[in-house]
């Protein structure tokens, strides 16, 4: 596409958009100001117009039930999870009986170590991105701690080489065959949070099964954000929030992924909870943990079914649009956004414009992160207050994000008038 900074460019494309319509079924928030872009669905994605309803029907059904409402609901609670396992399995490429949506994202990632980070004195590292999410940084700190390891000594981080802002994936197929006889695991984010880079994920699983390692991943920036064939790359496991570009709302319900190869492993360690002990018998309430097939079976609770319901309310957004389709817009806005953000930086050298994430949309979803020169802190708090809301982290990286769902091109244009405008201050 042949990109074109003016407000009509923009105004084509929306007209053109077969996914314009889904705009309408998001609450825009505008801040009471003249101009509102709101480009902060990495880290909090908007609420479904639907989600309000889907809330008011648990609750009355609760009203006119009570107990009964586990049965007798219009969306019975006993079995509400289940509701969202297809969906939820077409949006990462997995099987249903590889996916589950329960608890929320640290905690499912500790109870995943539980049972694939195992480590032994021959076998106890881990190979990890630097700069990594910090809730994941401490995740495999207290991993290591627990099992008995120094942390700097088990976790390999890989950061981006001299003078480059990314990782190169080769550095870490290196790390994996430097580590071979003492990897146990390689984690890592499928796209990382603060630079937006996408990583490989079946080439990095391959690498990772080669030496005889797992592979796991945390796909919170990376479900709904960009196509995931968990199943086909032979991921051991992953797990994801579904409040930032899954739209559930803050806070809310994570969701995991178990390749079916250990679905029936029951003799792989974990922690047990009734809701994970085989269904045909969990009203005995017998001793001895039998867990359900599948990623069923590593459940603890019953389903928090008031905020799973405005889960449902997005996900069923997500299936009559489809992943494939929401790609596609992904890489035509984002590329917008890379085009308008590259046209600012060579009309104002000076103001030091650079975008970190990659420039190659096979290596990134919706996110670009960018700086300018050191100076981000002031220019952020004036992008917010002129209405443009993305995000800010320290030191210097405003990351900024165009959901194809409820985006639009005019949204773009009016962020690159607005830094113009900013930048014709010197706000800089």
């Amino acid at each position: 596409m042949e990109y074109q900074l003016s407000r009509e460019f923009a105004r084509q494309q929306d007209d053109l958009d077969p996914l314009q319509i889904n705009r309408n079924k998001f609450h825009l928030p505008d801040f009471g100001r003249e101009c509102s872009v709101y480009f902060s669905g990495h880290s909090l994605g908007l609420q479904p117009k639907t989600a309000g309803d889907a809330v008011e029907l648990e609750l009355a059904d609760w009203a006119r039930f009570g107990v009964e409402g586990h049965f007798e609901a219009t969306h019975p609670w006993y079995s509400y999870h289940e509701l969202l396992t297809p969906p939820m399995a077409r949006i990462v490429g997995a099987k249903k009986s590889e996916v589950v949506c329960m608890n929320s994202l640290t905690t499912n990632l500790h109870l995943l170590f539980v049972s694939f980070y195992r480590p032994t004195p021959g076998r106890f590292k881990i190979i990890s991105e630097g700069r990594m999410f910090p809730s994941d940084r401490y995740l495999l700190e207290t991993q290591a701690k627990f099992h008995g390891y120094d942390p700097g000594d088990a976790i390999i981080e890989i950061h981006p080489r001299d003078g480059e802002s990314v990782i190169d994936e080769d550095d870490i197929l290196d790390a994996i065959n430097t580590h071979a006889e003492q990897l146990a695991l390689v984690f890592l984010g499928g796209v990382n949070y603060l630079t937006g880079q996408r990583f490989d994920m079946r080439k990095l699983t391959e690498a990772a099964h080669a030496v005889g390692a797992v592979a796991g991943f945390d796909l919170a920036h990376a479900a709904g954000n960009i196509p995931l064939q968990l199943n086909e790359w032979g991921v051991d496991f992953a797990a994801w929030c579904t409040y930032k570009y899954l739209n559930a709302g803050p806070g809310n319900v994570g969701a995991i992924f178990v390749h079916e190869r250990h679905g029936t492993s029951f003799d792989i360690p974990r922690f047990g909870g009734w809701w994970g002990y085989d269904k045909d018998r969990r009203f005995l309430m017998e001793s001895g943990f039998q867990p359900m097939p599948g990623a069923e079976g590593w459940q603890l609770s019953n389903a928090p079914v008031v905020g799973m319901s405005i889960l449902k309310a997005s996900v069923d957004i997500f299936d009559a649009v489809g992943m494939p389709a929401l790609r596609q817009k992904s890489e035509a806005l984002t590329g917008y956004l890379e085009f308008t953000i590259e046209s600012l930086a060579q009309q104002y050298p000076d103001a030091g414009i650079s975008i970190i994430t990659s420039r190659d949309s096979d290596q990134r979803g919706c996110q670009l992160s960018f700086n300018i020169a050191g100076r981000e802190r002031e220019f952020f708090d004036r992008m917010t207050a002129a209405g443009i809301i993305g995000d800010f982290r320290e030191p210097c990286m405003i990351r900024v994000a165009p959901v194809p769902l409820y985006n639009s091109y005019a949204d773009v244009y009016t962020f690159g008038e607005v830094l113009r405008r900013l930048l014709d201050k010197g706000v800089t």
